[in-house]
């Protein structure tokens, strides 16, 4: 599917400049979140009191690694929603993205479907999955990953969650490079996976934008945790807000190893959104 929309800064208003500049400050938002925790794979090892931040930590960061060595390819659908109200009037839109990712760092993305306004298909969705094919390089990974490097952390407490126990951490970027955000993750207490986030960015990524509120939830899909929602609410400054959702489902996980490096089996696992 090929979308085109024509634009030049000599003839749009400069509302629709506002609106695009404050649209595509949602894609910084949203890629490095989606990107961090897209490998949370089950651990064997349990834990039977709770740990402290920095051992939290460590065993989450370790367990990354096997994780991206053990998740070999899969297959899912996404549906992106955005709606804007404010500078330029309402604008919404719709697309349904088939996404097929296949290791060490390809994701190859089929628009099924998309509807509502060009502005936001081409400027928000098409944007996001642009950056998000970037955001796969060892670079960007290094940058943007959850670790003592680019984070301190801070425990808040030990709670029960609807997968079991969890570890509640604050985190907060020791720099303000734009990939980066500050806010709370919940960490599975048995898994070492983050199952939730709630966070704001490291930086405002537009004049336009003041608060913005972002919500990332991940579900369990056999041995993995994947995403399974995200949601951001961003106020703008003169006034209204911009709304932007995303909601995976029908995984497919088609190839799939073992913790610690084992050999990796051709199979196929095949489940809903939860």
């Amino acid at each position: 599917m090929t979308l085109k929309m024509t634009n030049s800064r000599a003839t749009t208003p400069p509302n629709n400049l506002r609106c695009r500049e404050v649209l595509l400050g949602l894609v910084v938002l949203f890629v490095p979140v989606t990107l961090n925790f897209a490998f949370a794979q089950q651990s064997a090892q349990s834990v039977q009191a709770p740990l402290n931040a920095e051992q939290v930590v460590e065993r989450l960061v370790q367990m990354n690694v096997h994780r991206v060595q053990a998740l070999q390819s899969y297959q899912g659908t996404r549906t992106y929603r955005a709606e804007y109200h404010g500078l330029g009037g309402a604008r919404a839109a719709e697309m349904v993205v088939r996404v097929a990712y296949q290791s060490p760092g390809l994701k190859e993305f089929s628009v099924q479907s998309a509807t509502g306004s060009k502005l936001i298909i081409d400027k928000v969705f098409k944007k996001l999955l642009d950056a998000e094919k970037e955001a796969l390089t060892a670079e960007s990974q290094r940058r943007s990953a959850l670790t003592e490097d680019n984070y301190r952390f801070t425990m808040l407490g030990y709670e029960d969650g609807p997968s079991g126990a969890v570890y509640v951490l604050r985190v907060e970027p020791r720099s303000s490079e734009k990939f980066l955000y500050r806010g709370k993750i919940w960490v599975d207490a048995s898994d070492f996976a983050v199952v939730k986030l709630e966070a704001e960015p490291a930086r405002n990524p537009s004049f336009w934008t003041k608060k913005t509120e972002i919500v990332h939830t991940y579900s369990k899909i056999g041995d993995f945790w994947l995403p399974a929602r995200n949601h951001s609410i961003t106020a703008i400054r003169l006034g209204g807000h911009a709304e932007l959702t995303i909601d995976y489902k029908d995984y497919e996980i088609t190839a799939a190893g073992g913790l610690g490096g084992g050999s990796v089996s051709n199979t196929t696992s095949r489940v809903g959104r939860r």
